[in-house]
């Protein structure tokens, strides 16, 4: 079982902030998915192929060339700040932020 003072311990490494209920809810469902795993272990795989790739395993190749679909101006019509030519972002993490 999950407990709350896990849940808790990965939001903090995640730089996340739950509310209480948010993490009554992790508790529940990640509860859920551990009980889960553990039925499968239980389950008899024997003479059963191992599924390595559930996708289709042919690849199509073909010559890597760069294409040009839109000019440097073109692309900054819809960006909303830039500065020598460069495009502004947002702040995310502020040098020295304590929390």
């Amino acid at each position: 079982m999950i407990s709350k003072e896990e849940i808790l311990h990965v939001a903090e490494l995640a730089n996340l902030k739950l509310k209480d209920d948010e993490v009554d809810s992790f508790v529940s469902q990640l509860g859920k998915i551990v009980n889960m795993e553990g039925n499968l272990g239980s389950v008899d795989t024997t003479n059963i192929e191992p599924t390595y790739n559930m996708g289709d395993t042919s690849t199509t190749f073909r010559e890597d060339k760069g294409i040009h679909t839109q000019t440097r101006e073109q692309m900054f019509e819809n960006v909303p700040e830039s500065e020598d030519n460069l495009i502004k972002v947002p702040t995310i993490v502020a040098k020295g932020e304590d929390e």
